[in-house]
């Protein structure tokens, strides 16, 4: 259905709310202000308390309501007012003499249950228009469309628009009322933003007076199975529906302690939780606790999509439903189940403990507690292990047993097959087991014969890599194979190797050995291959001895090494942005890792690079002997750390160079804000198998390969580069692998297919070619829109809202794109690109010219050449009519409506590039072509017509006092000095425009030139015009009978002296808001 007015669509949603549950016998409560809202809380707030051991019958009075919003007021961020909120009491003290029994006491006001959904003393209200009261006494009152509230409390506040208008103007409105000050006092306990028009809704968490609102925790509701839901009647039934809206307030919100910014729960975490918690439900109140072989189940949700929060909700749930005596979240490495505390210590409230574990004699005394506050546990599965029949005496063994345990193992994948989870399955045959893991074990993966399935029982929801991506929640991957080898020469190689020759000569004329070479170069394939039968083959790489590439008992670095350092020091400074983002570099073994990390002192020296691995541990590919792995090595990597930063860690303390190496690539404490110190950060980390499972950072944006993964493992360690960034920087994860790439890429191939739960969506973001084949096209569709809408010069923004809005749509996309392209090699001052025609792994384009002498006659056959038929002039002369966009539109109650979908980081690229040079030389031509004697009057218009086209990358006020000074050329009334540029001249016109109007409005109004000048010169924002009173101090200095003489004679008649002060507020702010204009 179309709503052509934001009133129509405001009065549909009211009606689907009413039907779904906010159907207070009262009814809608129209346009209320902030005071009529705080009695209509008091009253509910009454009527639930009134009991004998509450308010004893007598009303609140205005000082204990004001009690109350003190509270609120104390309070101030959402994250405490989300504990305020569940904390279900406030409390005051007593001042209503009537209630003889408390006057004078303190008493515990109920303010709202997580429990009494859609019953008990919970009210459902709707306030349609709510007046915010302006913060400026000349100021204007705000309507807000629509509040959601429970139990009086206004804990939702929706904005509308109709259709046609795109959902993020929405949430612009929100974030404008909240620089504005809106969300304070009451509507201070706003929780949940929702921003919605008929086609499309994203809801989102108050970030509050001290957050920031990021568009990567703006979410669509989806169902079970991830499919989205945008249809405004599917969000109100399935979202803001009662019970679902209770529910979220009170289950599904994280008051996160670490950064104190509230988190609202995505719809597959809510599925995920209320799933494992309803099971738990189920198993208590049929009593199947003790049922030998009861099996929780599994959740798969991809890596990055916030399976911890989940978890913990998880633990939350149960813990408080009392369905369960403990609830144990049990992860597989010491470090990691350090950092799962901290995060779950964090998301729990003042009234919730979550217990530690030091060691196995705590969670021993932890397991027996029977304090309600030892419910809730955190340990490693590698202590859980250490508890069995032979550390317990019997009957404390006995104790735990009988207790209703649930375990929640995180990325259950990996140790769950090992032996201490036989241990603990063994030792709590009744526990309770669930599963948290983004890369499952299934049939084609089996793990000692058996599945995650087999151990943990049914998936019971899934959010697969393939749905973050498509969701925005996580980024897709750019994956490069790189050949160290020429494929011919491995061929080669290998075939005559097979063939029992040296040399080619040797095999021909022998049958049997030119059946077996020609078999080789010409049929086999390089990666692995199903035969005839359905049997798995090794392809022409799998025949290429290890140490071809690098073997852990090598002697020196091999040529493949040498090339994989080379490649990746040739490519650092383009996929790291200048040295911004770091990379984690994989290789096949210890010895390996330790080799490439003297490769890169060696011919890399600027790049900080360092190692981490385990030398306590074989690794299980190469059952590496301890005596390989060389003390002097590790000690050598220690010192050069400590050298390089400055720290004094040593081989006895290497868990706490582990531990600062970690926290110095995610930028977490003692290293927060070190990307303002570059020298600080690791360019490079060296691993085997650490860091490749488990390890977040946004930070981390390149992943290079040379070691052979298969299936999780692939998934796992891509998945290191895929968190959120901003997406001009930061477009995908970029993956580079060496060894073995055609085998490597097949592996790959298998993995997505088994991990992307069947909807392979975007995993692997286009290639460079693609990528400028789809700039090419949308830059002509451009081209073309502004041609068809009166602007063909591309001087002004195409004519008409339709066209416009299609054009930012367009621009979004194209520099989405360009982004893209510029991490995978594409540069402004190189506009043609080459790109073989055929090959299998084809490592990048190359710059035109860059191979010509290798190729020469051959290169039309081998090469597609690619253009790009425009320069970066081009591009930002778009830019700047991409910015000119925010000023127009048309307004409607509540704002302005700007039909254009607007992104925020492309209103900031910097416009002030534009080629200076280039249009300078056309005004140079066009003087020289004035100066002629006798100059053709055709040659003196093209050369004008040439400078005007130039214009098109000015704004338009730049352009206006272009063509004036022009004008002024001709006349004869400026001398042009040839000192300055013809930007310089443009510069020049407009400050002596604006200081002919600052100085129009000090003498029409009096008003203080300088304060004028400041604040047109900061270019304020009306959320910031009075900021540090700077407006109000402008308006103080108006002169009153000169403002009101210039106010009269407009009005052809003399106004009441009251309006001056009014008037010359509504001109002095519009005239600041615009960037000034002609009085």
């Amino acid at each position: 259905m179309v709503f052509d007015t934001e009133a129509a669509f405001e009065e549909a949603v009211i009606e689907k709310l009413k039907a779904y549950g906010w159907d207070d016998a009262g009814g809608v409560i129209k346009r209320p202000t902030e005071q009529q809202l705080l009695e209509n809380w008091a009253a509910i707030l009454f009527e639930n308390n009134k009991h004998r051991d509450c308010l004893n019958g007598a009303p609140l009075t205005q000082t204990e309501i004001q009690q109350v919003v003190e509270q609120i007021r104390v309070k101030r961020t959402p994250v405490a007012i989300n504990e305020l909120i569940n904390g279900k009491e406030i409390i005051i003290k007593r001042d209503n003499a009537d209630d003889e029994l408390h006057v004078g006491k303190e008493v515990a006001l109920k303010i709202f249950h997580r429990d009494e959904i859609a019953g008990g003393q919970s009210r459902y209200q709707i306030a349609q228009q709510p007046v915010f009261s302006s913060k400026s006494k000349l100021g204007h009152d705000r309507r807000g469309d629509l509040m959601l509230l429970i139990n009086g409390m206004p804990l939702f506040h929706i904005e509308l628009k109709k259709s046609g208008v795109p959902v993020s103007e929405a949430i612009g409105q929100i974030r404008k009322y909240a620089a504005e000050g809106v969300f304070e006092g009451l509507f201070s306990l706003v929780q949940i933003f929702v921003a919605m028009n008929p086609d499309e809704t994203k809801y989102f968490a108050n970030p509050g007076p001290d957050g920031t609102f990021n568009e990567k925790f703006q979410f669509h509701w989806a169902d079970f199975n991830n499919n989205p839901i945008n249809q405004w009647s599917e969000v109100a039934k399935h979202l803001l529906s009662i019970p679902m809206a209770h529910q979220l307030i009170g289950y599904y919100t994280v008051a996160d302690d670490s950064d104190g910014v509230l988190k609202v729960m995505r719809s597959y975490q809510y599925y995920a939780a209320s799933r494992i918690s309803d099971r738990v439900t189920v198993i208590d109140r049929d009593k199947l606790w003790g049922t030998r072989g009861l099996k929780g189940g599994f959740v798969w949700h991809t890596t990055g999509s916030g399976k911890t929060m989940t978890s913990f909700k998880c633990a939350q749930l149960i813990a408080n439903s009392k369905d369960a005596d403990k609830v144990v979240f049990l992860v597989d490495r010491i470090e990691l189940g350090t950092q799962s505390l901290e995060q779950y210590r964090s998301f729990a409230s003042d009234s919730e403990t979550v217990q530690a574990t030091e060691s196995t004699d705590v969670l021993k005394a932890k397991l027996k507690s029977s304090d309600p506050s030892d419910t809730l546990i955190v340990t490693s599965i590698q202590k859980m292990g250490n508890i069995d029949e032979d550390a317990m005496n019997g009957r404390d063994l006995e104790a735990i047993r009988k207790k209703r345990i649930v375990f929640i193992v995180d990325e259950c994948h990996r140790s769950t097959f090992g032996k201490n989870m036989e241990t603990i399955k063994r030792t709590f045959p009744d526990a309770v087991m669930f599963g948290f893991t983004g890369t499952p074990i299934h049939e084609e993966n089996r793990k000692k014969l058996s599945t995650t399935t087999d151990v943990f029982g049914d998936e019971l929801h899934r959010y697969s890599i393939a749905d973050g991506i498509r969701d925005g929640n996580v980024l897709g991957f750019d994956t490069c194979p790189v050949a160290t080898y020429p494929e011919f020469d491995l061929r080669q190689a290998v075939a005559l190797d097979e063939a029992k020759a040296r040399t080619v000569e040797e095999v021909m004329g022998d049958p049997r050995r030119e059946r077996v070479y020609y078999q080789i170069m010409e049929e086999m394939p390089m990666a692995p291959f199903l035969d005839e039968m359905g049997n798995r083959r090794h392809g022409v790489e799998g025949m290429v001895p290890e140490s071809q590439y690098g073997t852990a008992d090598q002697r020196d670095v091999t040529e493949h090494q040498r090339q994989v350092v080379a490649d990746i020091k040739k490519h650092w400074l383009t996929l790291s942005r200048g040295g911004k983002f770091h990379a984690i570099f994989a290789t096949h073994s210890i010895p390996e890792a330790l080799d490439y990390y003297r490769l890169f002192k060696e011919v890399a020296p600027e790049l900080a690079t360092t190692v981490l691995v385990d030398p306590s541990i074989d690794n299980e590919q190469e059952k590496i002997d301890q005596s390989l792995i060389k003390e002097e090595a590790l000690k050598e990597v220690i010192t050069d750390y400590n050298e390089r930063f400055g720290m004094e860690f040593a081989l006895p303390t290497w868990p706490a160079f582990k531990a600062d190496v970690s926290n110095r690539l995610a930028h977490k404490r003692p290293h927060m804000g070190i990307e303002k110190t570059p020298e600080k950060c690791v360019n490079i980390l060296i691993v085997v198998d650490q860091m490749l499972t488990g390890f977040d950072s946004k930070w981390i944006n390149t992943l290079y390969l040379d070691k052979m993964l298969r299936y999780e493992m692939i998934i796992q360690a891509f998945s290191r580069t895929n968190r959120l960034f901003n997406e001009s920087e930061k477009p995908h994860g970029t993956i580079r692998y060496y060894r073995r790439p055609h085998t490597m890429r097949k592996s790959i191939e298998e993995a997505i297919s088994l991990y992307s739960g069947d909807k392979p969506f975007g995993l692997f973001v286009p290639k460079l070619r693609e990528n400028l084949i789809g700039m090419n096209r949308v830059f002509d569709d451009m081209v073309s829109l502004f041609e068809d809408n009166g602007a063909g010069d591309l001087s002004k923004l195409p004519d008409g809202a339709e066209a416009r809005g299609k054009f930012a749509s367009l621009f979004r996309e194209f520099n989405m794109l360009l982004e893209a392209a510029k991490v995978q090699g594409f540069q402004w001052d190189e506009l043609e690109y080459e790109f073989p025609v055929a090959g299998d792994v084809v490592e990048e384009a190359v710059a035109v010219g860059a191979c010509e002498e290798d190729y020469g006659a051959e290169r039309e056959e081998l090469f597609e050449v690619i253009s790009v038929p425009y320069d970066e002039t081009a591009y930002l002369t778009l830019a700047q009519r991409y910015k000119e966009l925010s000023g127009g539109g048309v307004r409607e109650r509540g704002g302005a409506d700007i039909p254009y979908d607007l992104s925020g980081h492309l209103m900031e690229i910097d416009t002030t590039k534009i080629d200076t040079d280039y249009m300078n030389a056309n005004f140079t031509k066009w003087l020289k072509q004035l100066d002629l004697e006798g100059s053709e009057a055709e040659a003196t218009e093209a050369a004008l017509a040439a400078l005007h086209k130039s214009f098109a990358s000015l704004s338009q006020e730049e352009q206006k006092f272009a063509n004036l000074f022009i004008h002024d050329v001709q006349s004869g009334d400026v001398f042009v000095d040839p000192g300055k540029t013809f930007r310089d001249y443009v510069t020049e016109y407009q400050r002596h425009a604006k200081d002919a109007q600052i100085g129009k409005a000090a003498s029409l109004l009096g008003v203080d030139a300088a304060l004028l000048s400041e604040l047109l010169t900061a270019a304020v924002e009306e959320e910031s015009l009075n900021e540090f009173g700077r407006f109000d101090k402008l308006i103080d200095s108006v002169d009153a009978t000169r403002a009101r003489e210039y106010f009269s004679a407009i009005e052809g008649a003399p106004i009441p002296a009251f309006k001056v002060r009014m008037r010359a507020d509504n001109l002095l702010r519009r005239f600041i808001l615009e960037g000034g204009f002609d009085l």
